[in-house]
């Protein structure tokens, strides 16, 4: 099941900067979505399993990443590079990431509609059946 829809390109945000209030707003009708932490930052989970965070500090640090808040969102580890080269730089990763299923998204460059379908691929990829069979239901 092709969990992506690959696009020739991410549009680029017109609007404001995204936030994790963006990130709330659009999983609020997900099944039993809940506000958390994780690794001591704002984060959705999923019945307790993280689905999307923001970096802290260290992270941005460590990879020398100051121009952008960064959102963690999780993806199918056979798909994530083509995801990554058709986003147009709102989509990439680091060597921490390396053989992970997850990608970072610079929210001063996405447009809302490209966000609210990560998100809900990542609450997909997190989420126990049940939950996926609600919200496909």
């Amino acid at each position: 099941m092709e969990l992506w829809h690959l696009r020739s390109h991410v549009s680029r945000q017109a609007g404001p900067t995204a936030i994790f209030e963006d990130a709330k707003r659009l999983t609020a009708d997900l099944p039993e979505v809940a506000e958390s932490t994780s690794y001591r930052t704002p984060a959705l989970k999923v019945r307790g399993s993280a689905f999307c965070r923001m970096w802290n500090s260290q992270e941005h640090d460590r990879d020398q990443v100051h121009d952008t808040e960064v959102l963690v969102v999780f993806c199918d580890p056979n798909e994530k590079a083509a995801l990554i080269e058709s986003a147009g730089g709102v989509l990439f990763s680091t060597p921490h990431y390396d053989g992970y299923g997850a990608m970072l998204v610079r929210l001063s460059e996405i447009a809302m509609d490209d966000l609210a379908d990560y998100l809900e691929t990542s609450y997909r990829v997190k989420a126990p059946p049940s939950c996926r069979r609600i919200l496909d239901s």
